[in-house]
């Protein structure tokens, strides 16, 4: 599952969509008559607002401040959603069919639990910043920031929907890759960015865009 992540704020791929933000009529309800900030840096947690890029009524891409966690019928919020069953439960399906969004990040954190014979060699400190997930050295258990290969964006796939006039998202979640099933059981859905407006796209076919998910991540140990 996906319940962190992290967002750089100089990174130059984020500022157009910060903006867009910044120009939805949103962003005053959120922050001027409500006083809830939008987070545009660091770490990210469940019930923050952040930047979501979602269409707008053109049915182009844009950028809008949404809640993290979908409110369920007792009141509290759910964060993730499984890719394999979003579009068959009632709770879902119709954000599944026509409310798609994107959630941009740096990277995710996921945390290994500890197993006998786990290694307490630690990835932390090596050269390089992130280490292929294909190493076959054992991890020691804790918290690891993840990303795709080769990007310094990672596009997480979501769902949103609008209840009483503000929005709110979760994240999707699929099967790991075997290399990242060494660090969890669950993984986000993951787009290139070339995907990004297909997938938004209500008329769109989620299934047809899944098998373009991004497995190949890049990892290292975080505090």
């Amino acid at each position: 599952m996906c319940t962190r992540f992290f967002i750089e704020q100089n990174d130059p791929a984020f500022q157009p969509i910060f903006q867009k933000v910044k120009e939805s009529s949103l962003y005053d309800r959120f922050c001027n008559k409500l006083g809830y900030p939008i987070e545009t840096s660091g770490e990210i947690f469940p019930t923050n607002i952040v930047a979501v890029v979602a269409p707008d009524k053109h049915g182009n891409a844009s950028a809008y401040p949404m809640y993290w966690g979908m409110p369920m019928a007792d009141g509290k919020p759910i964060f993730n959603a499984r890719t394999e069953t979003a579009g068959v439960k009632p709770f879902f399906k119709e954000d599944w069919n026509r409310h798609r969004c994107i959630v941009p990040a740096s990277w995710y954190f996921e945390w290994k639990h500890g197993a006998e014979g786990s290694s307490k060699n630690s990835i932390a400190g090596q050269n390089s910043l992130f280490q292929s997930a294909a190493s076959s050295e054992a991890l020691e258990p804790g918290k690891y920031a993840i990303q795709p290969e080769g990007s310094s964006v990672t596009w997480l796939c979501g769902l949103y929907r609008i209840e009483d006039g503000f929005p709110y998202f979760v994240i999707l979640t699929r099967e790991p890759s075997d290399e990242m099933r060494r660090i969890h059981d669950r993984m986000p859905l993951i787009l290139p960015q070339n995907k990004i407006k297909e997938w938004i796209d209500p008329k769109a076919d989620p299934s047809t865009i899944i098998p373009y998910s991004l497995t190949n991540m890049v990892f290292e140990k975080a505090e």
